[in-house]
């Protein structure tokens, strides 16, 4: 056979890798034992070949016939039928005159070449045993099924998916920075540090901790907690802004990808399946195969019956390959062998190790993030076979399932994204006049805040996991703190801080029990504003007993649902001095505690479905200010008891439903500030202006027809309001209130507004607008501190005034 034909027949390994190939990034996947037995695999998959090969290229059998025909120059044998075995030697030739004569001669069987290839033919399919003929592609065929076993997960659409996730997600995470660092970040700690963070949590496993203490951070070494800490500066320029996003995004995904995969088990299922398949394919091998071998022979006999065609029936063959074969296989069978105790002892592994939990233990006490969780199933059994690859890749792939490490670098991201020349551009005056940082909807609570030294007051809304570290002592000014639906731990250090620095905190939830534990011990807070749903198991079982240790609390604000005032407030009511409870419509009964508060100087009770005056509230004598906006007030008559109350100088009674003011109104002498708006009075008594110091008097919104003369006495008389009413007329009477700087007549049924007005020097607020006014009189000019921009009044009437006195009223 030429070089051509032979390099068409023979078959190149390569052609097979398609029935092993994988990615190369699988590898991480594939322990020892794979990679021993794929190695194993390349070796057999080269024998059976290499039989194929030699099977194809040289002839399989060659037969000689075992009887010779007579023929008509050999008359000295017997008859024509008698056979001569071919075995016999053959008698010598006759000697010869001459060597260059001699010649050559065997027994004679009359049979031409394609007769002998027919008769090989027929020999090879008939006399020689199967296993001989086709050993080479048993072999071969074992092989590939072998292949495909091993390799059967990644190709698998249920699990290569999952693989292939898995793969690129852990290279990523194996070459992000971020791990780097925060595997860096710990490998720095010393032993001491060490020993401490065992110590406190070992304590922390302890029931006995007080509900301060759960949200406090007690060391610095603690990094089991994901409150800890500023990033360091000198190490932040390590880990610029794009790869901070790229390692947020990678937690992202390992979190979603956790979340899919530890539901089921089907890579392991598959895993265990195939190295069964593999074990029960080994054994069928050595079976059939031991029994076989010797049926590989170097002579075989062929009796076939193709007498009229050949003239003979029986033939004596030879295997031509038969010894290379017996020796191949016993060479299989040998790596068979090792094959399949390899695979036994990885069905060892499979069931004797719990591969469907993995727990991070290892890594948690070499690394110092102590928060890493164990996972199961498929994940558990994924992070065992890289394992077997190099422990070094789940070490690395663990930074991406801490809290603590997401955290750490989502403070990271925040604090280059919010620099302190950034934050500068946010502060702001608020309503205390106090220089104040609002933070909404933030990731976190930046470091960088604590740089801006001037704070005074820090307001954070909808920021989950505040971590308040140490370095708020830096804020030496900070005074106020407010915390809107934020849940918040903090550092003991600055907690410290926050007890003697803090004078108030407003504190927005919806839960009860999401109020931060440690503001019962901030011992100089004197302002205290809490918002949000208290519900009445809870407020009965949860009560606020801790407030008693708030000893300069003296203003106090609940902006909820309570049924009755707790009784921690009365705890402190030797020192509170303002209270403000919104109810939200819940009624309020059970007022006999306000009796305690003899050192209440302004009480809202705001919404809370009162029909009556409170009685325990005429026992506060030091009271000033009374707000009962929003209730169900319709009869004020115990309004009479307000005279015990000396120091009462502002009445609220607007947004309830009063018809009428009693007479005994005119007993409350101190009344500098009275508010009936909103409500639905019609009469206005003339003795309500006996309460000659009344400031601020507003009437809107009521069916009021009808203004006494009598107003004229209200010589301190600086606001009047009554908008939307049903007034016809202002008595003269009103402009002799000289120092009336506001007021409202708007919305009713005026049609002549008198010049007497311009009796009104300090007014600097008027409004008109909404009643029948044809035109304005000029002695409005006389108003000088009357501007356009105070006027409220129609603009086609506003034109009806002299031009210089509308020039007058526009220039600023």
């Amino acid at each position: 056979m030429d070089r051509v034909s032979l390099t068409r027949i023979m078959i190149p390994v390569t052609e097979f890798r398609q029935f092993s190939e994988q990615q190369p990034a699988f590898r991480v996947l594939k322990p020892w034992w794979d990679v021993f037995t794929e190695y194993l695999s390349v070796v057999m998959l080269m024998i059976g070949v290499f039989g194929c090969t030699l099977q194809v290229m040289q002839d399989k059998i060659i037969c000689l016939p075992k009887t010779i025909q007579p023929s008509q120059n050999h008359s000295s044998l017997p008859n024509a039928s008698h056979t001569i075995d071919t075995s016999t030697p053959l008698p010598p030739p006759p000697p010869s005159a001459s060597p260059a004569t001699v010649e050559m001669k065997g027994r004679k069987t009359d049979l031409d070449l394609q007769q002998y290839s027919f008769i090989n033919q027929i020999c090879y399919e008939k006399a020689l045993h199967w296993y001989a003929k086709y050993f080479p592609y048993l072999v071969l065929i074992h092989t590939l099924i072998f292949m495909l076993c091993s390799n059967f997960w990644f190709k698998f659409p249920g699990s290569s998916s999952k693989i292939e996730h898995f793969i690129s997600i852990l290279g990523k995470c194996f070459d992000s920075p971020w791990t780097t660092r925060a595997l860096s970040e710990v490998s720095g700690e010393d032993s001491e540090e060490k020993d401490n963070r065992k110590n406190t949590l070992q304590k922390a496993s302890f029931p006995s901790q007080t509900p301060t203490d759960t949200t406090l951070v007690k060391s610095q070494s603690l990094k089991s907690i994901p409150e800890k800490f500023v990033v360091d500066k000198t190490s932040a320029g390590a880990l610029d802004k794009k790869e901070g996003e790229q390692a947020k995004a990678l937690f992202e995904k390992v979190k979603k990808f956790r979340m899919h995969v530890e539901e089921g088990d089907i890579l392991y299922s598959m895993y265990v399946r195939q190295t069964v398949l593999k074990v029960l394919k080994f054994l069928i091998i050595i079976g059939y195969n031991s029994a076989l071998v010797p049926k590989v022979q170097f002579t075989v006999s062929c009796d076939i019956d193709i007498q009229d065609m050949t003239g003979y029936k029986h033939f004596s063959c030879n295997h031509t390959m038969a010894h290379l074969f017996s020796k191949l296989s016993f060479c299989y069978l040998c790596f068979v062998s090792i094959y399949g105790l390899t695979c036994l002892y990885t069905l060892y592994w499979l069931f004797y190790r719990s591969l469907k939990e993995y727990s991070f233990e290892y890594v948690r006490q070499e690394t110092g993030i102590d928060d890493i969780p164990d996972v199961k199933n498929d994940f558990a059994f994924l992070l065992h076979m890289i394992d077997q690859y190099d422990p070094l890749y789940s070490k690395r792939f663990a930074v991406f399932l801490s809290e603590v490490s997401e955290n750490k670098l989502k403070q990271l991201n925040l604090n280059n994204e919010w620099t302190v020349d950034k934050l500068r551009q946010k502060l702001q005056m608020n309503a205390q006049n106090r220089l104040e940082l609002p933070l909404i909807m933030l990731s976190g609570l930046p470091d960088t805040v604590f740089e801006i030294t001037e704070l005074q007051s820090l307001k954070l809304e909808i920021i989950q996991n505040v971590m308040i570290p140490a370095t708020i002592a830096q804020l030496s000014n900070l005074q106020e703190l407010s915390l809107h639906q934020c849940s918040v731990k903090i550092h003991s250090a600055a907690l410290s801080f926050l007890k003697e620095n803090l004078k108030i905190l407003s504190v927005k939830f919806d839960d009860f029990r999401e109020l931060p534990p440690w503001m019962y011990s901030l011992r100089n807070l004197e302002e205290l504003y809490l918002y949000g749903s208290l519900g009445h198991d809870i407020s009965r079982n949860i009560t606020l007993e801790s407030l008693r240790d708030l000893k300069n609390l003296k203003v106090l604000l609940l902006k909820s649902n309570i049924p009755k005032i707790p009784q921690a407030v009365v705890d402190v009511s030797s020192h509170l001095q303002k209270m403000y409870i919104h109810n939200n419509g819940t009624k309020l009964v059970m007022l006999n505690n306000l009796k305690k508060m003899v050192n209440l100087t302004e009480l809202e009770l705001v919404h809370c479905d009162l029909e009556r005056i409170p009685h325990a509230i005429f026992s506060l004598l030091s009271l000033q200010e009374l707000d009962l906006k929003e209730n169900n007030l319709k009869s004020i008559e115990e309004i009479v008891s307000f005279q015990h109350l000396r120091k009462l100088t502002v009445l609220k009674l607007w947004h309830n439903s009063i018809t009428y003011i009693p007479e005994h109104i005119k007993k409350l002498t101190s009344l500098e500030r009275l508010t009936f708006s909103y409500n639905k009075i019609e009469v206005l008594p003339s003795h309500l202006f006996l309460c000659n110091k009344i400031r601020h008097l507003d009437l809107s919104f009521n069916d009021i027809r009808f203004i006494p003369p009598e107003i004229g006495v209200l010589q301190s008389l600086q606001y009047f309001s009554i908008t939307s009413n049903k007034v016809e007329s202002l008595p003269d009477e009103l402009y002799f209130c000289k120092k009336l700087k506001t007021l409202k007549i708007g919305k009713n049924n005026l049609s002549i507004l008198s010049p007497k007005i311009g009796n009104l020097a300090f007014l600097t607020f008027l409004e008109v607008k909404g009643n029948q006014f044809e035109v304005l009189p000029p002695e409005l000019g006389d108003c000088r501190a009357l501007k356009r921009s105070g006027f409220i009044v129609e603009d086609a009437l506003f034109e009806t005034l002299p031009s210089d006195i509308r020039e007058q009223m526009k220039a600023e």
